[in-house]
């Protein structure tokens, strides 16, 4: 099976870019966490969303990011591969995998105080030192900044979060989430998720986009997706098997489907992420 060509367990890199760089459309195969300040939208794949302050975002790989609109943004950027850092791998250590990546149901982003914004972003310039180095004990305290970032992004999630320390007050829409995660494999209508929770589908649309920032069908494709991807990249499983635990007519279908909702056919979307030692180990 061939694998990524970037060289995953060595892969972690820190650079000063400029919101235009990501506008090229050529989307990496890592994850991305991005602290910059200022005002704009960001454009993650389809949806957009407006930000203004201290700012860390996140993105998994193969997703396209756009800036536009931007005032006084310079991005401070961390490229990290899925077998440098497992964020499945050490999702009890730091609980970044569904809140800070893989989670299509909340902004990208998080609004940091000056304090959080300048601790954070102390971390990245000892990470980007240590990652000079090339002996193992630079490596070793590298991979200990990622995961100290990561658990400070986690930590800052959390209390943005809606219904964590009373920030928010719960809505019904939300309860969307716990359906769409019971039945996105075999229903894939919107008009099944209005009627489940007592909405007609125009109320519903409405209230998803307002909480959401996405309409249901961009909800329930997304979900799809996620899933697809964890399936490609976490496992050594056939395209034909992935179409077929997802519930899809056949392979030509499903890799229609990806292609169109993920910028990417699904043996390309491999071939450019690896399989992570996540299947091994589970071999």
């Amino acid at each position: 099976m061939k694998q990524s060509n970037i060289p995953a367990q060595s892969f972690c890199v820190v650079e000063d870019v400029e919101p235009v760089e990501f506008n090229e459309g050529n989307p990496r195969p890592l994850y991305g966490v991005f602290l910059f300040k200022g005002s704009g939208s960001v454009t993650i794949d389809f949806a957009e969303y407006d930000f203004k302050g201290n700012v860390i975002m996140f993105s998994n790989p193969c997703q396209f990011i756009r800036f536009s609109a931007v005032k006084q943004v310079n991005i401070r950027s961390l490229w990290f591969h899925g077998d440098y850092y497992c964020i499945e791998y050490h999702k009890k250590e730091v609980a970044c995998n569904g809140l800070l990546f893989n989670n299509i149901y909340s902004q990208p982003f998080v609004v940091l105080e000056d304090e959080n914004y300048a601790e954070i972003r102390g971390v990245f310039d000892k990470l980007e030192q240590e990652l000079s180095y090339t002996d193992s004990y630079s490596q070793a305290v590298a991979r200990t900044y990622l995961q100290l970032i990561l658990a400070l992004g986690s930590k800052a999630k959390v209390a943005s979060v809606p219904g964590n320390e009373g920030n928010q007050i719960f809505h019904p829409i939300l309860n969307f989430r716990d359906l769409l995660e019971q039945h996105y494999i075999e229903e894939r209508r919107p008009s099944f998720y209005a009627a489940r929770l007592g909405m007609s589908p125009n109320a519903f649309s409405k209230k998803c986009k307002t909480h959401f920032h996405k309409s249901p069908s961009a909800l329930i494709q997304e979900r799809v997706i996620l899933e697809a991807k964890k399936l490609i990249h976490l496992t050594f499983k056939s395209m034909k098997e992935i179409a077929a635990a997802l519930n899809f007519e056949d392979e030509n279908y499903f890799s229609r489907y990806f292609k169109k909702h993920a910028g990417i056919a699904p043996t390309a979307f491999r071939e450019s992420v690896g399989v992570s030692m996540v299947a091994y180990s589970s071999m």
